[in-house]
């Protein structure tokens, strides 16, 4: 019982902080903010596509990484065309951001 009042409890400030945002609003920027869908390559030539989304949102299988994951903190405030250093176990990496793109406005707003 104590345990599931801890996790209520846990839940109640989560929603508290919780901040509803509209990554649509980005729409046609060439910079990575929050709700992003990036594009980008390594030096070995992999590519591979991210979006950027909450902690409890997060879904690798998917290509959704959460905004304080390395990967999304190397890509955020950058543009299409920079590279950036991706720290990881192995050593850094740099990458190239190709392709930044944000998901339609919902219909009825503009």
């Amino acid at each position: 019982m104590r345990e599931i009042d801890r996790r209520i409890r846990f839940l109640t400030k989560r929603l508290e902080i919780a901040e509803v945002t509209d990554p649509s609003l980005h729409q046609g920027s060439d910079q990575v903010f929050f709700g992003a869908t990036v594009e980008f390559v390594d030096q070995q030539g992999l590519q591979q596509t991210v979006t950027i989304v909450g902690i409890d949102e997060a879904d690798s299988a998917q290509g959704q990484v959460s905004w304080v994951a390395p990967i999304a903190r190397a890509l955020l405030k950058a543009r299409i065309g920079d590279e950036v250093r991706l720290m990881t176990p192995a050593g850094p990496r740099d990458i190239e951001v190709l392709d930044v793109q944000y998901p339609p406005a919902p219909r009825g707003q503009v």
